[in-house]
């Protein structure tokens, strides 16, 4: 008889949004007059903006002609979005990096999540806490994090680095040396990050324990901080232990899209392996390529109007997230982020834990957000909630929050 993979068996309950989706789905039916105003999930509500719009119509009407119709797309993604990426994500920043060395796919989660594939099931992997559940579960997969402990949350083998509100969201150094590390920066979900010194110590950290960071960049065109990294390549010695991960979801709103990359240095070896040609290897077996047209939508977004159009749709999420970050300071809250990302991270009022504080929300105020416990166990007592939403939305749902 066949046999599953009994990995899968040891995810406690559904993916965080998931789970969010069914209550608020039963709430919704239960309470059909009440307007929910949705603050929870990171997808954007913008419209592509028009020079993607464009460049996606010029691209449909070229699969319409045999001279100008594309197929399969090549492993790495087509030159021209590379050459732009290239050019603009690391060149302009003073970053070395080739166009080869970029990885063209479907989304920093698909990355995310697969990356794994490529290291040995025994590695000791080390994620901030609270983390981006995707990081965990895709190890957990693959037999990576040994034994879930219910009471505590935490996974046996793996190394948790707490970031809260005592130590500023700066992850420290773990006791225990870790193979793979996991920064997500601009965080997702505190919103916070660190200074470009701060991210050299770990560059020189992990060259120094042997270790491999993957580095999820997905959040860097919200950033506004001149001390902030746009790449982990900006640091020194980056290219010898970093892999670095970037969307295309959240600077172009390609939620429903679906575009990214991820760039793999040739110099990043294990002994004498190459991590680029394993990924390459990896890449080229399980991946067909993103579409043509979708790769046209990407490249547009580097032209000096994708660029201005961009900048613009970036600015209005950061409004949003300036009007929830202070109308929730004058109601009195706790909050942190909303400076370099679309991320409000806040406390939990009067010893409420973070899912009691979802319930009180939806139900009192018809508002939905994150509960900080479902990113790991440092995340209880803390709540999370996305400047994503509409301008107009945001400001309601911030009244009805002071009105509480």
């Amino acid at each position: 008889m066949f046999k599953i993979n009994e990995n899968y068996q040891k995810l406690p309950g559904s993916y965080l949004f998931s789970g969010i989706a069914k209550k608020v789905s039963a709430f919704t039916q239960a309470n059909p007059d009440r307007e929910v105003i949705r603050l929870g999930i990171g997808d954007v509500t913008q419209p592509l903006v028009p020079t993607v719009i464009e460049a996606m119509h010029r691209a449909v009407d070229e699969m319409g002609k045999a001279e100008t119709f594309h197929g399969y797309a090549p492993d790495l993604g087509y030159e021209f979005l590379r050459n732009a990426i290239a050019a603009n994500d690391y060149a302009a920043r003073g970053c070395n990096i080739a166009p080869d060395e970029i990885f063209v796919s479907d989304g920093a989660k698909s990355d995310s999540a697969n990356i794994q594939e490529i290291f040995g099931a025994d590695n000791k992997i080390a994620v901030c806490d609270p983390v981006y559940p995707v990081y965990v579960d895709s190890n957990v997969m693959s037999g990576r994090t040994g034994v879930y402990n219910t009471e505590t949350e935490t996974w046996s083998d793996v190394i948790y680095m707490p970031c809260t509100m005592e130590n500023g969201f700066v992850p420290e150094f773990p006791k225990e040396t870790p193979d793979m590390i996991y920064l997500c920066l601009p965080n997702n979900p505190t919103g916070t990050t660190i200074t470009k010194a701060q991210l050299q110590e770990w560059v020189d950290y992990a060259n120094k324990v042997g270790a491999v960071i993957i580095y999820d960049g997905a959040y860097e065109a919200y950033i506004s901080e001149e001390d902030v990294a746009h790449s982990i390549y900006e640091c020194q010695g980056a290219r010898t232990c970093a892999i670095e991960l970037k969307s295309f979801s959240k600077n172009a709103g390609f939620t429903g899209v679906r575009l990214g990359y991820a760039v793999v240095p040739k110099e990043l070896k294990c002994g004498e392996v190459s991590l680029h040609g394993m990924w390459a290897r990896r890449h080229g077996t399980k991946f067909n390529g993103a579409p043509y047209i979708v790769q046209r939508a990407g490249e547009a977004t580097y032209s000096p109007q994708g660029k201005a159009e961009l900048k613009e749709q970036v600015a209005y999420y950061m409004k949003n997230a300036s009007v929830i970050k202070e109308g929730l300071k004058d109601a009195g809250y706790t909050v942190f982020g909303g400076v370099n990302a679309p991320y409000i991270w806040l406390k939990t009022p009067e010893q409420m834990t973070s899912w009691e504080f979802f319930d009180y929300l939806l139900e009192q105020a018809n508002v939905v957000g994150t509960p900080g416990s479902g990113f790991g166990p440092s995340g209880e007592g803390y709540f999370r909630l996305t400047a994503f939403g509409s301008y107009e939305n945001t400001l309601t749902a911030i009244e009805r929050i002071k009105k509480l």
